[in-house]
């Protein structure tokens, strides 16, 4: 079962440009906002995403680099109606500095009502101290990379924490005031079996989250577990048993009333996570810090949008952003043909599906026929058979 990369983070390092001349954002709609922390306690053995193991000066030298290139981002003045600090490691930080740099997100972009504040967290980096901080800060959902409650399962994965450790945070968080809270879960892990998933998934609806986010396993290019794949030293579940896997998933979320409403998502009515909603509708998000992915506007049409990825290594990001430079390594401008197919790429994910106008006729027919989706008043969503083949459905519609 393939999972799409988030667009936290993604884009190698060329040439840095010059901050381009701020435009009038003031009458546009509202974006979603993104803080990468690249820093980790370790590299895990399955990831891909843009994370260093540093330590030492480079980190408070990053964090103060990012501080500035928010402040002065090109979108200053554009509304946020979601802030979501991904990483890396965000909790790896002092709380003051998370503190510090949500302040400077809510100093450049004003609120709207509601406003959703996210932050990542390793259950082995939080105390009830720091959790505290974080609240009075003004993060109001926590999400946690439990990952597995098996001690095996985190060893093999990297993992810097314990079971145990996942308890406390749980525990922590409610105790320091979040009522809003998220786990990560993996399925498909080397040796792992149904029974012990559904034990997974067990001990973390005991612990009464509002979401709970389950993904596969797979296996990313320049990643640990890829070079032992290649060596066959990963005994992983084959796809018969990941499917398994995932129907579980489904079926136990739903007897807890945690309703499924993306591919790998699941929420109580209400506790959905807006600023991953805000991807996956194809609205606008702007990103901070090395190695983030911003689309955005460039004037008050809808289209074109400038999509931008910052410099990933957090060194080569700060010396540029200390230069007076923009810090991004790579950009494109993206057509409204483009948005459209990549609309449908990642809206299709949704149990809301897609508009059926200006889809692929031939390509709807052929999914309608195998049953793996369904439409229902001009949407096209798909079906539960269908959610195993989540991007050959979306390949033939787009």
């Amino acid at each position: 079962m393939t999972q799409l990369q988030s667009p936290g983070g993604a884009g190698g390092d060329r040439c840095p440009r010059r901050t381009p001349g701020r435009l009038d954002f003031q009458a546009l709609t509202p974006v979603a906002v993104y803080v990468h922390i690249p820093f980790c306690p370790s590299k895990c053995g399955y990831c891909d995403f843009n994370s260093f193991a540093m330590q030492g000066e480079i980190v408070p030298r990053t964090v103060e680099a990012t501080e500035r290139s928010i402040r002065r981002s090109v979108s200053a003045g554009r509304p946020c109606k979601t802030v979501f600090f991904g990483g890396g490691t965000p909790t790896l930080l002092p709380g003051s500095d998370l503190a510090r740099l949500l302040l400077a997100v809510l100093d450049t972009h004003p609120t709207t009502d509601g406003l959703e504040v996210t932050t990542e967290c390793n259950p082995g980096t939080v105390d009830e101290a720091k959790l505290s901080e974080l609240r009075a800060a003004g993060f109001e959902r926590i999400s946690l990379g439990a990952q597995s409650f098996q001690t095996h399962d985190l060893i093999q994965l990297g993992r810097v924490h314990s079971p145990t450790q996942t308890f406390e945070a749980v525990r922590a968080a409610r105790r320091a005031g979040f009522s809003r809270l998220n786990l990560d879960l993996i399925f498909g892990l080397p040796g792992q079996s149904l029974a012990a998933w559904r034990q997974n998934l067990v001990q973390a609806l005991e612990l009464e989250p509002n979401h709970l986010s389950l993904y596969c396993l797979t296996i990313e290019s320049n990643t640990r577990f890829c070079r032992y794949w290649n060596r066959g030293m990963l005994d992983l579940p084959d796809d018969g048993a990941q499917v398994e896997m995932y129907d579980a998933a489904v079926e136990v979320c739903a007897e807890a009333g945690l309703r499924q409403y993306e591919i790998s998502n699941f929420a109580r009515p209400g506790e959905e996570c807006r600023h991953n909603l805000a991807y996956w509708r194809g609205e606008e998000y702007e990103g901070y810090g090395p190695g983030a992915v911003g689309c955005v506007r460039t004037s008050a049409a809808a289209w074109p949008r400038r999509r931008t990825t910052r410099t990933k290594h957090p060194a080569r990001f700060s010396d540029e952003v200390e230069a007076g430079l923009e810090a991004v390594c790579e950009e494109e401008a993206l057509d409204e043909l483009t948005g459209s197919f990549e609309r449908v790429m990642l809206g299709i994910r949704l149990n809301e599906g897609i508009v059926a106008d200006g889809l692929s006729s031939e390509g709807l027919s052929e999914v309608l026929r195998r049953g793996w989706a369904a439409v229902t008043a001009g949407r096209v969503a798909l079906t539960p058979a269908g959610r195993h083949f989540c991007n050959e459905v979306a390949a033939a519609l787009a």
